[in-house]
């Protein structure tokens, strides 16, 4: 911006408007910190910025100390009341923050805006995450609370229903028009894909997922879920019970539902991300699954310091994907130690697998190269388990393994999976121009730190590291977060000409 005006009046209610990376986060982030030349000080005019997700850091902090800690909001029981008074149970109030599900934290967020008495509300995305139900309380409370606020939001129809006034960024200015977001685009027609996401010009393509042995048809299941159910532990009920379904390269499944219903707990489990507390999820040996969370920037939150180019470089350097790595799927505890104590008798001798190095086709599954500790005096003092020579390696099917060792097996698996993916060389050309698919140019994936980019280009960047590796199946969860309309409207165009599966996560109902 250069020397443009903004003025705002009381009790109006004003839609922010412009492409990605406009500035749009950035003026308000200005506005609330007090950089904005002539703008009241916030002695004269308080203002409160509602940020698209809460500091991490204060994941463990109960919620009602989260607004008591902010000084001076309120006694304890004021700050109760009133949270009750925004719907929150005794157990969300009493609970650390990273129980709440996405549309409960965005709506805490608000429920700080509010009690800090602010003049001006600066909301971004402010419906991310919520249902149908909250996104419907935010509408009549913007609308009969009597604050100035400035929203920028991708929600067509919410800020048809709120905003008096459109401000659009046009040429290095700010431009004010008069009416809701309908009425703006009758008068400047280029700006329709703000409304309407197959108006998009935009285009975003997907990598072809390639061959998946021995699934012959689009229609058949790469991924089974059978009576699953989840329970975090110390908590009195499952979030998600007694669940199944299953996915095809064909499938298109949306996962819908109110906030804290358990979707991403679902999606959580169906990825590996948790384990199932009862019942199977049975995921192609071959499948390679693409993850975007919910917050989306927790897959680079600790890579600001690089270059799109250097994250992706860093990510997939060794072969493998190194965000899956902790998954709990992979994970070897207690009870998985001791199911891997099993004794196998191979040729007469008692041996404890030591490692699974590869596989190959037998019959109509796998069987692996195993490599042993050979057991001498079993049960006595002076047991013990030598490591065995290579020449000593043996082949067992996958039915013989998996009850003991399910997760070795697993390992092996991933690694088979990422190798048919087509070897992809980490240049800078070749990452380019898979990022440029997903509609980020040359000059910035290799030049620009990612502390830099917008919300969403670091979306756009998400979306081309986890599809780098040509997944058979993308998981999606809330992805309408923090893309523009444009963008929009080129992902929805690029999921429906996707030659694998999508599973999706939205309360967007046009999406």
């Amino acid at each position: 911006l250069n020397t443009t005006q903004f003025r705002l009046k009381r009790a109006r209610r004003y839609g922010l408007c412009g492409p990605n990376g406009a500035g749009k986060s950035t003026l308000m982030r200005a506005i609330a910190n007090g950089q904005v030349e002539g703008f009241p000080s916030q002695d004269e005019c308080r203002t409160v910025y509602v940020e698209h997700d809460i500091d991490g850091s204060e994941a463990d902090t109960s919620t009602v100390d989260f607004i008591y800690g902010d000084g001076s909001l309120g006694t304890r029981e004021e700050i109760i009341a009133k949270l009750k008074e925004f719907s929150f149970s005794d157990n969300m109030i009493a609970g650390p923050i990273q129980s709440l599900s996405g549309g409960w934290k965005m709506k805490l967020a608000l429920a700080r805006a509010v009690f800090r008495n602010a003049d001006i509300l600066l909301l971004d995305e402010p419906t991310n995450h919520l249902d149908t139900v909250n996104v419907a309380w935010l509408v009549n409370y913007l609308n009969t609370c009597g604050i100035t606020s400035i929203i920028v939001s991708h929600d067509s129809g919410f800020l048809d229903k709120v905003v008096q006034y459109i401000i659009h960024y046009e040429g290095f200015k700010l431009r004010k028009y008069k009416g809701n977001l309908s009425e703006f685009v009758k008068r400047v027609p280029s700006a329709k894909s703000y409304y309407e996401l197959g108006a998009s010009e935009l285009e975003f393509k997907f990598p072809e997922p390639g061959f998946l042995e021995g699934v012959k048809t689009k229609q058949k299941a790469i991924v089974k879920v059978s009576n699953m159910t989840f329970q975090y532990p110390g908590t009195e009920k499952p979030q998600i019970r007694d669940i199944n379904f299953q996915c095809s390269l064909s499938s298109r499944i949306a996962v819908i539902g109110p906030n804290g219903a358990g979707k991403s707990t679902l999606i959580n489990v169906l990825t590996g991300e948790l384990l199932p507390t009862i019942g199977e999820v049975y995921v192609h040996e071959n499948c390679r699954i693409a993850y975007i969370k919910q917050h989306a920037f927790a897959h680079i939150d600790s890579h600001l310091d690089k270059t799109p180019s250097e994250y992706i470089q860093w990510r997939f350097q060794t072969g493998e994907d190194r965000e899956t790595m902790d998954r709990a799927s992979r994970q070897i505890n207690e009870n998985d130690e001791e199911a891997m104590n099993k004794i196998f008798k191979i040729d007469g001798t008692p041996r404890r697998i030591a490692e699974i190095h590869s596989r190959r086709k037998f019959k109509n599954s796998y069987e692996y190269e195993c490599s042993f500790l050979l057991g001498e005096n079993i049960g006595m003092k002076s047991e013990r388990w030598v490591p065995m020579m290579s020449v000593d390696n043996a082949w067992l099917p996958r039915g013989e393994l998996v009850e003991s060792h399910s997760k070795m097996v697993a390992e092996v698996d991933m690694k088979e999976a990422l190798a048919s993916g087509q070897f992809r060389p980490l240049t800078r050309k070749e990452i380019e121009e898979h990022c440029s698919m997903l509609g980020l140019d040359a000059e910035l994936v290799s030049h620009s730190r990612i502390r830099g980019l917008s919300g969403g280009q670091k979306v756009k960047l998400v979306l081309a590291a986890c599809t780098w590796q040509r997944p058979h199946l993308i998981v999606l969860d809330e992805p309408t977060n923090y893309l523009d309309r444009d963008s929009l409207g080129a992902l929805s165009k690029a999921l429906k000409a996707f030659e694998g599966g999508i599973i999706i996560i939205t309360h967007s109902a046009e999406f």
